[in-house]
């Protein structure tokens, strides 16, 4: 007799969990070994953080426009146009710069890292790897991962300073408010817990955004078609869990802080 379709879904996908619980338990007690791989983790870096400005500036100016625009609109019924800073500084620092910036990372990096270990994967690159004695996790991991909780945070600084510009070029254009007003808007609906909150989110979204990207180019069977298959399974997963991610440390924070 067959096996119960559901029963055999559910036990498939607990092995996901177990193997990928298993990577992220290598993976943390591979940071503190030697070798450490500086070299690679610094071109991860240059990879995931420096490549990814231009994408994340465009997200961040576009949000922030978009931002004003609507609230503007918005506020201005209620003669609370000077508000309109307040509003977008709150919005982005708090959520939408984190989870956009993760995002688009997760589109850009994350696949280009499940492309690259799913390709060394069926090109039997990791096997020579092992044959040679070099832990692939030390090896090709450990510097995606800490290149990715080390990046992410930066890039969220430079899409919510962008935002907030672009909130500000709104302002000015469309609403006839001065820099000054904008700014001490922006400021005073800022709150410590804010700026907590979007570092901390950052941190934890590039470590999901890496490792689920390694896990899924390290499994990848099938040559060409198991890495295009891997790659899209690697963004969609890692998005997925940072949005969920997000509401679970949003409600803690709200918990926390009570704003």
């Amino acid at each position: 007799m067959s096996a119960n379709p559901v029963s055999r879904t559910v036990k498939l996908a607990l092995e996901e969990v177990q193997d990928y619980s298993i990577l992220v338990g290598r993976t943390f007690l591979a940071i503190g070994r030697r070798p450490q791989y500086w070299r690679d983790t610094f071109v991860q870096m240059d990879v995931i953080g420096v490549h990814s400005l231009l994408i994340v500036t465009l997200t961040g100016v576009f949000t922030g426009m978009v931002l004003a625009l609507q609230s503007s609109v918005q506020l201005s019924r209620f003669g609370a146009s000077l508000f309109v800073g307040q509003l977008v500084s709150a919005s982005v620092i708090r959520e939408l710069g984190p989870v956009l910036t993760a995002l688009m990372v997760a589109g850009r990096v994350g696949s280009g890292i499940a492309a690259e270990l799913g390709s060394m994967r069926v090109g039997e690159q990791i096997d020579a790897l092992e044959a040679m004695g070099t832990d692939p996790v030390k090896k090709l991991v450990k510097p995606r991962v800490l290149a990715g909780v080390a990046m992410l945070p930066a890039l969220t600084v430079v899409t919510d300073f962008i935002a907030i510009l672009g909130g500000n070029l709104i302002a000015w254009v469309m609403l006839h408010q001065g820099v000054s007003t904008y700014w001490n808007a922006v400021w005073g609906g800022l709150y410590m817990s804010d700026l907590v909150s979007g570092i901390l989110k950052p941190l934890v979204f590039g470590f999901i955004i890496t490792t689920i990207a390694c896990y899924m180019g390290l499994r990848t069977t099938g040559g060409t078609e198991g890495v295009g298959r891997a790659t899209t399974q690697a963004v969609v997963l890692s998005s997925v869990f940072v949005l969920a991610t997000d509401f679970f440390m949003t409600k803690l924070f709200i918990e926390l802080f009570g704003h």
